[in-house]
């Protein structure tokens, strides 16, 4: 039979291929390994400031979020930046710290709304011990619903913290034997043993981070930062979303970040045994990766101020003379995308600092 086509058919014709064309773009998807990572901890009106969100903020976020990004297993985002798999251009991962019941209660509705899967690090120490956090038959039913659950070890101590007399080894055996007792019973209550830990107050140094590298865990920090195949897997950042950082407005440039790809830093140790820097903090990116970031437009932040830079092709360093606060800092690094209208990319370098006693401020 011959086709006659009118001009009743060509409009329908039209919209077949546009369909089919979008269809297929969808389905094949361009493929990256980056994404951003926000961390929530509260989600609640009573509780500390600092580290909360209002059920109306959260819901004002995960609004946002629904429109521009696509919200993926913070696993599928730890295996693309890993090179297994990808995910695409706008993704991003919720995670919350510590196992607080109004999670539950005032947070996973409104996750549920959206149907975002999301991660949440609990101390199995206090679940089902005290009277703010999640019970285990709580866990078990949100794992079915598609929560997942890691390691923030036993009872979200200060990981860099020695007791006294206590020399490097013991610190080492005592701290890695309250991670794994962890993610042992995290494993007997949820079937599930992803080896990722959430470092409690995001504090960890060279040598922690080398023995969770040794044994195949995935380590996710509190500076801030995207996430990408050049991410130091021990020292994962996560963009904090809540008090201060709870604003839209800000975490708007936050979450269309991108992750510098930085593969050196000469200060390669955190935990910091002076309050001062002796000399120039030195990045390097990756040479080709680094033809995308504008270091012409260079810019790192320390506690509100700016610091001085300098850059060549594929490098960059700062100077930082301001003296270290006690317990815990970061410069931030931003410069802007060549290719990415309007996007940044970012990089956190955090500095974890003890008192006279050793002792670290919560």
């Amino acid at each position: 039979m011959q086709f006659i086509m009118t001009r009743r058919f060509i409009p329908l014709l039209l919209s077949l291929l546009f369909l089919h064309s979008t269809a297929s773009q969808a389905e094949a998807g361009p493929a990256h390994s980056s994404g951003v990572i926000l961390l929530y901890h509260h989600v609640a009106e009573d509780t500390p400031r600092s580290t909360s969100v209002t059920p109306e903020e959260f819901a004002q976020h995960l609004d946002y979020i629904a429109e521009n990004y696509t919200v993926v297993p913070l696993k599928q985002l730890v295996e693309a930046a890993k090179g297994k798999g990808s995910v695409p251009d706008n993704a991003l991962a919720i995670t919350f710290d510590d196992g607080y019941e109004n999670i539950l209660t005032n947070g996973h509705p409104l996750l549920r709304k959206h149907d975002f899967p999301y991660t949440i690090f609990i101390n199995p120490e206090v679940i089902g011990k005290q009277g703010n956090q999640l019970s285990w038959e709580q866990v078990k039913q949100m794992q079915k619903q598609g929560v997942t659950f890691a390691n923030h070890t036993m009872d979200h101590l200060h990981l860099l913290e020695k007791q006294a007399g206590e020399s490097e080894q013991a610190w080492l055996k005592r701290v890695w034997q309250n991670i794994t007792s962890a993610e042992t019973i995290i494993q007997q209550h949820t079937g599930e043993s992803l080896k990722y830990l959430a470092y409690p107050f995001g504090e960890y140094n060279h040598t922690l981070a080398k023995r969770l590298a040794e044994h195949g865990y995935t380590g996710f920090g509190q500076h801030s930062g995207a996430f990408g195949k050049f991410t130091d897997m021990t020292a994962i950042p996560r963009f904090p979303a809540a008090g201060p950082y709870a604003k839209l407005s800000t975490l708007k440039t936050k979450m269309a970040s991108l992750a510098m790809p930085v593969v050196s830093a000469s200060l390669a140790d955190p935990q910091m045994a002076s309050r001062q820097l002796d000399d120039t903090v030195t990045i390097t990116l990756n040479e080709t990766a680094a033809k995308d970031v504008r270091l012409s437009q260079l810019a790192c932040y320390y506690q509100g101020g700016t610091l001085d830079v300098a850059n060549t092709a594929s490098e960059f360093n700062f100077t930082l003379d301001a003296k270290l606060p006690i317990g815990r800092s970061r410069v931030n690094c931003t410069a802007p995308s060549e290719s990415a209208g309007g996007r940044f990319y970012w990089y956190s370098m955090p500095f974890f600092v003890a008192n006279e006693k050793g002792q670290y401020p919560d």
